[in-house]
């Protein structure tokens, strides 16, 4: 099970600190990733990280301002959101994919938090 928390209203250029919690099952044996979904649109990539934490990838978008992190003794991963834009908002979701090491791929995630939602203000 995951459970993504953290989200919030933040202005634009502010920052937040998603993390998210892993329990019942092995998660630390996995690459980890953030998506986001916005009203109306496709779910995207957003950052994913390798089993060990050493490596990590990230679009264009959000390349620069968003960090993903992860403890595995503490099954958390984290997504820290730097330079925020109106176009951020959406719910974001954290995800374990199949593979250790990091993708981008949806279809290679198999497990699924439930979201928290992110509102960026102009």
């Amino acid at each position: 099970q995951l459970q993504a928390f953290g989200g919030g209203l933040v202005q634009a250029g502010g920052s937040l600190r998603l993390s998210c919690a892993a329990s019942g099952r092995t998660f630390s044996n996995y690459a980890m990733g953030w998506f986001r979904q916005a009203p109306g649109k496709e779910r995207e990539f957003v950052a994913t990280i390798n089993w060990r934490g050493g490596s990590t990838y990230y679009p264009d978008s959000v390349l620069g301002r968003f960090t993903i992190s992860r403890d595995n003794a503490k099954n958390t991963v984290y997504l820290q959101m730097n330079s925020l834009k109106p176009e951020d908002t959406a719910v974001y979701y954290c995800a374990r994919s199949t593979r250790v090491t990091p993708t981008w791929r949806r279809e290679l995630y198999d497990y699924w938090g439930q979201g928290t939602l992110v509102t960026v203000s102009s």
